[in-house]
């Protein structure tokens, strides 16, 4: 049976397009398609070599491992080639492998070593005498890049071997790669320099080892493995694989503590299992397991095939990753007024489910990635993250596809959508109106530094705000004892107890109020400064841009949040409501000029004061326009040291900064005020 015309033409179009990825994904560090969609394509031309052998070429994609040497780097032979590895989809594969062992060699059961199979750069490291002379990626398995300077600069690789007599020559094979962690905050440090930010921590690995200048791959936070060796000389080997990996610990590699051995297929797949429960929860990626015979006379009897190993085999787990439409991009408004892009998509089995959402984070990342309604997009979903889209194909975008454009108000409650120059986050400004943020609005507005309802907690106001009975803060002044104590886990003296908590926190301070509205960028200290500022509230909701950055510590950002949010008629709205349900508080001192004694003056309070509290020593010092700070540095004035005062005072000590007693600060402030 000979190919026919249409399977020359598709095994030449698989041809074309496995290489070209095959440079994106080995050179350029750039993939465009997830694994499993190379993995597709990959099988789908086995199957075709293999059923018409005419179709397969010397250059085929089959024939090869990875990709040729940048031209950046001076090339590296390595001694025995790095071959990849077959892979296996499912337990039947793994089955038929198993009995492929042990018809060959003729036995009953096979012990095998098995081991994560990770998701990173693999690398062959060279020794002469115990010292690490050269370093190279896999290359196309004969030949690599030769890296050695950047992988010196990885601390898990030995430079010299642990052993008073180690072996002449040694190629020791691993992975470097990149924790999660790692990626996590080398992105977002790439993101703050407006640099190019990486799909996955494997692309980070390898776009770090392979760096041209080694002093940038030293920065970046790299992690190795050892789970292999190729030609050693001068050595006795041991007769398992596992034992020669116990050996590379010995010499000082660092290893999986993952690895196991077991006997025939049923250990083989309880150890999938295993590994795939913890996939998830590991430190690191990977997207499979590998399972080698053991024995290593048993290796050599089932030598190799052209690209892979007869001895061992990946069992793939099932894809993170997956390719699909995006049939739309809307927005979604979260508990904090984060308006969040999402993408909504043809539905895709990817990581263990059907997926038809996917997050696009805000819409610097839209334009980052380049994401447009029509695309074929790379989407990832690991365990419980959220899907999000990875990545946009290119070449499959249609000529109808659009452009995501950001709405301008929000879906939810109708208010302005406004950035910040300073986050890449933008917000609904509806604030104490907008029912996608009502809970969050509603907790911090109960909270103990705000109007500090006890007992309005999480689990009460889920059940209020379900019962439609909680709407926006002014709601919660006009409860009633029947709707409370109809409520689950409320009886009679919870309501009583909650009625009056609510009673008495009519009787607010100013800062505290403000505080309570929930106003971005506004924190405790800068309702301290508004208060003190202008006085009266009336003053604060008649101020223009101007007049707010006057204040103490109020820049532009802060005063434009300020500004936002009064700017909605329906927040002003609720701030008459809770003044007219009786919320009063005293009169503000407001600050003069001449106050400005204190004011800009940094204070830090550590230790037990004899005559007042530390919330009575912040509010005289904040009163007089002094700030009060946690920690102490070189930009603190004051330290007000009492009783058993700690490594503060040490620091102040330290830095020469003045410490002053209770006395000393009492003194101070009625200086201040005397001076008014």
């Amino acid at each position: 049976m000979f190919a026919s015309p249409d399977d020359f033409s598709r095994a030449e179009t698989l041809h074309k397009e496995l290489n070209r990825h095959n440079h994106l994904y080995y050179v350029l560090d750039a993939p465009e398609i997830p694994d499993a969609e190379y993995d597709r394509l990959f099988a789908e031309l086995v199957e075709l070599e293999r059923k018409y052998p005419e179709l397969q070429s010397v250059d085929s994609p089959t024939q090869r491992i990875g990709a040729p040497p940048l031209p950046e780097f001076s090339e590296f032979a390595h001694r025995a080639p790095m071959l990849s590895l077959n892979n296996a989809f499912s337990d039947e594969e793994i089955e038929a492998f198993d009995r492929r062992i042990r018809e060959t060699l003729d036995t009953h059961a096979i012990e095998y070593n098995m081991e994560p199979k990770f998701d990173g750069l693999a690398i062959n490291l060279v020794y002469e005498q115990g010292v690490l002379v050269a370093g190279a990626t896999r290359g196309d398995g004969s030949t690599g890049e030769n890296v050695t300077a950047n992988l010196r600069t990885v601390n898990a690789i030995p430079l010299r071997l642990n052993a008073p007599h180690p072996p002449e020559f040694l190629e020791v094979r691993g992975e470097v790669l990149m924790l999660r962690k790692d990626f996590e905050l080398l992105n977002a440090s790439q993101r703050e320099k407006g640099e190019k930010t990486f799909a996955n921590p494997r692309n980070a690995a390898a776009g770090s080892l392979r760096q041209l200048d080694s002093r940038v791959t030293a920065q970046r936070r790299l992690s190795f493995f050892a789970y292999g060796w190729g030609t050693a000389a001068g050595v006795t080997l041991p007769l398992t694989h596992s034992a020669m990996m116990e050996q590379l610990a010995a010499w000082g590699f660092p290893l999986t503590q993952l690895r196991a051995t077991g006997i025939g297929v049923e250990g083989l797949l309880r150890y999938y299992r295993q590994i795939g429960e913890q996939r998830d929860s590991l430190p690191f990626d990977i997207d499979g397991v590998v399972y080698k015979v053991n024995s290593l006379a048993q290796q050599t009897t089932l030598g190799f095939v052209s690209r892979a190993p007869r001895f061992a085999i990946a069992h793939k787990f099932p894809a993170q990753e997956a390719m699909t439409e995006v049939l739309d991009i809307d927005v979604q408004v979260g508990r904090t007024g984060a308006i969040t892009p999402v993408a909504r998509l043809n539905p895709v089995f990817v990581g263990g489910v059907t997926v038809t959402n996917a997050t696009l984070h805000n819409e610097d990342e839209v334009r980052r990635k380049d994401v447009y309604i029509g695309d074929t997009v790379v989407v990832r979903r690991a365990g419980d993250v959220i899907p999000e889209v990875v990545s946009v194909v290119p070449d499959k975008r249609p000529a109808t596809a659009r452009a995501f454009v950001m709405p301008t108000i929000c879906p939810v409650c109708g208010s302005h959508i406004v950035k910040s120059p300073e986050e890449a986050v933008a917000r609904c400004s509806g604030g104490l109106y907008c029912s996608a943020q009502r809970k969050q609005a509603l907790l911090h507005f109960a909270s103990r530094r705000a109007m500090d309802i006890e007992g309005l907690g999480e689990k009460l106001v889920d059940q209020l705000v379900e019962r439609e009975l909680l709407h926006t803060p002014a709601d919660i002044y006009r409860l009633t004892m029947e709707q409370l104590a109809s409520l689950d886990r409320m009886g009679e003296k919870s309501a009583l107890n909650l009625l009056a908590a609510i009673e008495a926190s009519k009787n607010a301070t100013l800062p505290s109020f403000i505080y309570a509205l929930g106003i971005r960028n506004v924190g405790e200290a800068t309702a301290k400064d508004l208060s003190y500022h202008f006085g009266t509230l009336e003053n604060l909701l008649q101020a223009g841009a101007e007049d707010l950055t006057a204040v103490s510590e109020v820049g532009e950002v802060i005063a434009q949040s300020i500004l936002q949010f009064l700017a909605e008629p329906h927040n002003r709205e609720v701030i008459r409501q809770l003044l007219a349900a009786g919320i009063h508080w005293p009169v503000v001192e407001k600050l003069s000029s001449t106050q400005a004694n204190l004011s800009g003056k940094t204070f830090v309070l550590t230790g037990t004061l004899p005559g007042m509290s530390r919330d009575e020593a912040k509010s005289l010092i904040e009163g007089q326009g002094g700030k009060v700070s946690g920690s102490v540095s070189r930009k603190t004035d004051y330290v007000v040291a009492g009783a058993e005062a700690g490594s503060k005072l040490e620091k102040a000590l330290e830095l020469g900064i003045t410490v002053i007693d209770q006395d000393q600060l009492i003194a101070l402030i009625e200086q201040s005020k005397q001076q008014d």
